[in-house]
């Protein structure tokens, strides 16, 4: 049978045009995962930078520390915790609780971890941050007009002050930030055991 080349020319070009439909429509689908692939691939090839870092005033040690509510307390004071009647604890990144909410807004700490312990006792909250370098001499400059107390403690700033059964107490430096607000429930040694597992005493 003889050959009809005009049909085949057009059965082709339709045939091309489909095609070409076809792989477009797959282009403009997939171009939103472009990102996420990207970053997939990168991660993937063993880029270990940590999100945010480089950003101004960035403490490269800030980095390191407490990770989880258990890391901030030692044996002994984990059990302590622990066994208070009706203790339970809540890790989240919640903001800290802070009666000095204006300047822990001025320090715009960034979350680590919030711990929050509630017992038949009391109440405890403790928020590990990481803050920019000059945060202390922030804290310290304006915190005592909410009447805290503030003074120098190994290198960093501490600031504290009580209100009836509200003891609260914030510390900055070397980029990192904790503060703690303790109702009614007092451990013994509660703020200081938690600074030492933040700021890890040299040697």
């Amino acid at each position: 049978m003889a050959r009809i080349a005009g049909r085949n020319s057009v059965f082709a070009w339709f045939i091309g045009l489909v095609s070409a439909a076809v792989v477009v429509t797959l282009i403009v689908l997939a171009f939103p995962l472009f990102p996420a692939a990207t970053q997939w691939i990168a991660q993937g090839g063993g880029s270990t930078k940590p999100a945010g870092a480089g950003a101004p005033d960035a403490s490269p040690e800030a980095a390191d520390g407490p990770r989880t509510c258990r890391d901030l307390y030692n044996e002994a004071s984990w059990a302590g915790l622990r066994w208070t009647d009706g203790a339970e604890v809540a890790q989240s990144t919640d903001a800290p609780e802070s009666t000095a909410e204006d300047v822990v807004a001025a320090l715009a700490p960034t979350i680590v971890f919030t711990c929050r312990w509630t017992s038949d006792e009391g109440e405890i909250s403790t928020t590990v941050a990481t803050v920019p370098t000059d945060a202390g001499a922030v804290a310290a400059a304006a915190l005592p007009t909410r009447k805290f107390a503030c003074g120098d403690a190994e290198g960093r700033v501490r600031c504290t002050r009580t209100d009836g059964d509200l003891i609260e107490t914030i510390e900055a430096g070397g980029g990192r930030w904790v503060s703690t607000s303790q109702r009614a429930w007092h451990p013994a040694g509660y703020a200081d055991g938690v600074a030492e597992a933040v700021w890890p005493p040299a040697g």
